[in-house]
C-alpha cells in the first residue's frame, strides 16, 4: 500500500484508457486522486479496483457542464482538503466526411473536448493558483495534424492546443504550471474501440501514466509546456 505524498489530482474522463492509465500511475506514486466520468456506477466501480477510498475519490461530472466541473472541485476540496494538480482528459471522437459529420456530432465534440477543457480549468483556476499547482491537458496529435474523416475532431484538438498554450502564458506568472500532451496512437476504448493484442505496438495508458508521473516530479523550474508523444513503430 502507497503513502500518500499530500498532493491530490483530479482527472476528467478518468475511468477508462488514458484517464485510468494515469490514475492508475499516480496512485502508485503515493498521490490521492478524484476520477470523473459521467456514469457514477462506473465510476465507483473503476475507483474501488485501482486503490482504497483513502486514495481515490469517484465523482459524477459532465465536463461540457460548467456547474458540475465547480461542483466536483468542491467535493474534491470537501473530502481531501486541497487540490494541487488537474487533468483535463475526457474527449470524444467521431470520424466523417463533412458531408457526413452532424450537427450533433460536431457539437457533441467541441463541447466535450474543447469546451468541456475549458471548464475544467476555469472551475479548478483558484485552487491551482493558491497551491501553485499544475494543470494538464490530453490533447492528440490530432491537434496539429488534419487528416480525412477529421474535420470536427481535429477542429476540437487544435482548439485544445491552442487554448491550453495561452492559459500556460496566462498561470506561468502564478507559479502554475501547464502542459498539453498530445498523444498519437494510444491503446484505449477510444471511438467504441475494444482493446486486443494487434494493439501491442501502439502507445499503452500507462506510458502516459509513466509520463504525468514525470512531469510532476520535475525541477519547479522546467516547464514542458507542450509534449508529443508517438508509438516508435507505425504498426
Amino acid at each position: 500500500m502507497t503513502t500518500s505524498n499530500g498532493k491530490v489530482v483530479y482527472i476528467t474522463g478518468g475511468t477508462k484508457g488514458i484517464g485510468r492509465g494515469i490514475a492508475e500511475a499516480l496512485v502508485a506514486t503515493g498521490y490521492q486522486v478524484a476520477i470523473s466520468g459521467r456514469n457514477l456506477e462506473e465510476v465507483e466501480r473503476v475507483a474501488r479496483e485501482i486503490g482504497t477510498t483513502e486514495q481515490v475519490l469517484p465523482l459524477a461530472s459532465n465536463v461540457t457542464q460548467y456547474e458540475e466541473e465547480v461542483q466536483a472541485v468542491a467535493a474534491i476540496i470537501a473530502h481531501f482538503g486541497r487540490l494541487d494538480v488537474v487533468i483535463a482528459n475526457a474527449g470524444v471522437g467521431i470520424f466523417a466526411s463533412i458531408e457526413e459529420l452532424s450537427i450533433e456530432d460536431w457539437n457533441t465534440m467541441i463541447d466535450t473536448n474543447l469546451t468541456g477543457v475549458f471548464h475544467t480549468l476555469k472551475a479548478s483556476v483558484a485552487q491551482l493558483k493558491q497551491n501553485k499547482g499544475y494543470y494538464i491537458s490530453v490533447a492528440s496529435l490530432a491537434g496539429i495534424n488534419f487528416f480525412a474523416t477529421g474535420s470536427g475532431y481535429n477542429a476540437s484538438k487544435f482548439g485544445v492546443v491552442g487554448f491550453t498554450q495561452a492559459a500556460m502564458l496566462d498561470l506561468r506568472a502564478h507559479d502554475v504550471k501547464v502542459t498539453t500532451i498530445l498523444p498519437g496512437s494510444v491503446t484505449s476504448n477510444f471511438n467504441n474501440h475494444t482493446p486486443n493484442e494487434k494493439d501491442a505496438w501502439k502507445i499503452q495508458p500507462e506510458d502516459i501514466g509513466e509520463l504525468v508521473v514525470d512531469l510532476l516530479q520535475m525541477n519547479p523550474r522546467a516547464l514542458p509546456s507542450k509534449i508529443e508523444i508517438r508509438p516508435l513503430k507505425t504498426s
